[in-house]
């Protein structure tokens, strides 16, 4: 067995029908097998820690459950194990310090460690669970420093190289930005934040967003970069300087104009025209004009497909609510993990990711609000203990 393969974090010990029966129902040869396991893999002791403690706060390994009850709650661990996918991990911006902690991901097995008396099988009930995760801080990365901020930023850019910090809660201060170098703002999820360029353009940044800019446009063009994230822009008017914005595949000129871009990774990248006109450009590829009311997704294929669309839905996240029309409940939950610091695992649930929502859910500062907003879109339920939220079918 090649540990490093198979136990990537302490949750995966929870797959482990070995590691389960040692902390259901111990005995020598258990004792055994472990202790030598954690010998030749000395770095997954704090991985074997940190998963009997989670046992022991859940109640899962009380010495008082009978070996009948212990029996029958081994069953239902090892079918949901046998049920079960490898959860892929949040990817976090390359940008964030490695010392910002993460919140792993719980799998549905982690779902079922409660005490016996509140225990279902899968057959039972479906279930998604939301972990919250630990805030980070908005950075605005400039002449290779870091300047922090805990609270949401509007970043106002001046004309001699510095740039006006106003944050949610009214502080104000005053920064010097690089002239010759681009500028990077970096807004974990959990965040937001609105930046004014140069020329007078405003762009609204949301959760999980990181944008380059310079500090003054130079030469015959404008030009950013959304190198993950999603943003709202409002182009200031300058005939003379073409207005672009730079992402992963996509090149998209402005021609004064108001417009939406989603790149998220893990997401196919899309542009929704407001008002005015765009081109979206590949390389060696013919431009593409949009129309108001019209979204261009980047296909796998490497082409676009465009759709005409209510372009409201996609910009209501900068007034505060989230719009749905029909919206797959992977998708509702996805964008409601970025307002919120969320991560939800719903892979292992096909028919609560078959639900849909229609209406708005005001994003209030009260996620507790918002889950039951969800709940009626979506005739589910959710229950929440401190840092977890569980999901299920509303009972008929």
């Amino acid at each position: 067995m090649n540990a490093d393969n198979t136990y990537t974090s302490y949750t995966d010990f929870f797959k482990d029908k070995k590691f389960i029966q040692w902390q259901l129902m111990p005995d020598e040869s258990l004792d055994t097998f472990w202790q030598n396991f954690i010998g030749q893999h000395p770095e997954q002791k704090k991985n074997i820690d940190k998963a009997i403690t989670y046992l022991k706060r859940s109640g899962m390994n009380k010495s008082d459950l009978t070996k009948d009850e212990h029996i029958v709650l081994l069953e239902r661990i090892q079918k949901t194990i046998r049920q079960e996918k490898k959860i892929s991990h949040r990817k976090y911006f390359w940008y964030v310090a490695a010392s910002t902690a993460a919140v792993v991901l719980i799998t549905l097995a982690i779902g079922l460690f409660s005490p016996l008396s509140e225990q279902v099988t899968s057959r039972d009930k479906e279930l998604i669970i939301g972990e919250l995760l630990d805030n980070e801080d908005v950075q605005l990365i400039t002449d290779e420093k870091a300047i922090i901020f805990q609270n949401d930023i509007e970043v106002t850019l001046k004309g001699e190289g510095s740039a006006e910090i106003v944050q949610a809660n009214n502080e104000t201060s005053k920064v010097q930005v690089a002239r010759d170098k681009l500028n990077s703002l970096i807004v974990p999820y959990g965040k937001r934040s609105t930046l004014i360029l140069a020329d007078g353009s405003r762009v609204w940044l949301n959760s999980g967003s990181i944008l380059e800019f310079p500090s003054q446009f130079s030469g015959k063009k404008r030009e950013i970069r959304l190198a993950s994230g999603e943003m709202y822009v409002e182009v200031a008017d300058d005939k003379e300087k073409p207005f672009f914005v730079l992402t992963g595949n996509v090149n998209v000129k402005v021609y004064g104009t108001k417009f939406n871009i989603s790149n998220y990774s893990g997401s196919a990248q899309s542009i929704v025209l407001i008002e005015g006109r765009v081109s979206l450009q590949l390389s060696d590829k013919k431009e593409l004009f949009l129309k108001p009311n019209e979204q261009a997704i980047y296909s796998e294929s490497g082409i676009f497909e465009t759709q005409t669309v209510d372009a409201s839905l996609f910009i209501s996240w900068k007034e505060g609510y989230l719009s749905f029309d029909k919206t797959p409940m992977t998708e509702v939950l996805r964008q409601i993990g970025r307002y919120y610091n969320l991560s939800f695992n719903f892979e292992n649930d096909m028919n609560l990711q078959k639900r849909t929502c229609t209406g708005k859910i005001y994003l209030s500062d009260n996620l507790d609000n918002v889950m039951t907003i969800i709940g009626l879109l979506s005739s589910t339920t959710y229950t929440r203990t401190d840092n977890k939220i569980l999901i299920t079918n509303k009972p008929a």
